[in-house]
């Protein structure tokens, strides 16, 4: 039986006395979306979300890591697999860090990694419209891509659908944003680069009577964590996740 040890990846710590701005630079430039706050004694404190880092605009601000440290999914090396997912969705986070008895931080396991493995050992229910978050928030292919990092901080969350004439041409992630190599001197300068430039075509979707196990599927099989959910007059009506369908996991 794979336990937490056997998933385990190093994910970017912190001291909470670092500064915010240091913390921002390192999850603008790298993959992941939190990283954790240790102690001198490298024991986990929290978590940090990349929302919270972006709230600090000041380039030259003082403020500490301190404040902004959330509690966060934590597990032991030989948690099983689906007590990880439980922790994950208590917390809401991307992923789950690996503390040994004394709280000290050994690594972390990502819900991406963790999402494959758990839909393919146990049946999933219900339909995708059963489960998807309505009202998504969305942007424009004109939008310049520096907003991106303001729907990052307004909403929580990092793939946003690229709506035209109430029709879904896009999907823009901060990961397209980092693949495109711009995000830096466009979030700095306030560059015009636009969303349609660095935005994944074709849309994969799916419609509200969908099964979830499908939505599931697509995200695996195209390495996606968020579906826009599409009616038959082709517009969004909602988008589905991994923490929806881990929602419908069922023995």
């Amino acid at each position: 039986m794979k336990v937490a040890a056997n998933l385990m990846v190093k994910i970017p710590a912190m001291r909470y006395d670092d500064h915010v701005t240091k913390a921002r630079s390192v999850l603008r430039d790298d993959v992941f979306r939190e990283l954790y706050v240790v102690d001198e004694k490298n024991r986990l404190m929290g978590y940090l979300d990349i929302s919270d880092a972006l709230r600090v605009m000041d380039t030259k601000s003082n403020i500490t890591i301190k404040g902004f440290v959330r509690e966060g999914a934590r597990v032991a090396p030989d948690t099983p697999l689906t007590d990880i997912a439980c922790a994950i969705m208590d917390a809401f986070t991307n992923s789950a860090a690996v503390v040994d008895e004394d709280g000290a931080l050994q690594g972390g396991v990502l819900f991406s990694e963790l999402f494959p493995i758990l839909i393919s050992r146990r049946n999933i229910s219900g339909r995708v419209g059963d489960v998807m978050s309505r009202e998504p928030v969305t942007c424009a292919p004109e939008d310049p891509i520096h907003k991106i990092y303001s729907l990052i901080v307004a909403s929580g969350f990092i793939a946003f659908p690229v709506v035209q004439k109430d029709e879904v041409i896009g999907i823009v992630s901060r990961r397209d944003l980092l693949r495109a190599g711009s995000v830096r001197t466009s979030v700095k300068n306030q560059a015009d680069t636009t969303v349609d430039r660095v935005m994944t075509t074709p849309v994969v979707s799916v419609a509200p009577d969908d099964r979830v196990a499908t939505a599931a599927r697509l995200m695996v099989d195209h390495d996606i964590s968020i579906l826009p959910v599409i009616d038959e007059r082709k517009r969004i009506i909602g988008v589905i996740d991994r923490h929806d369908v881990i929602i419908c996991l069922v023995p």
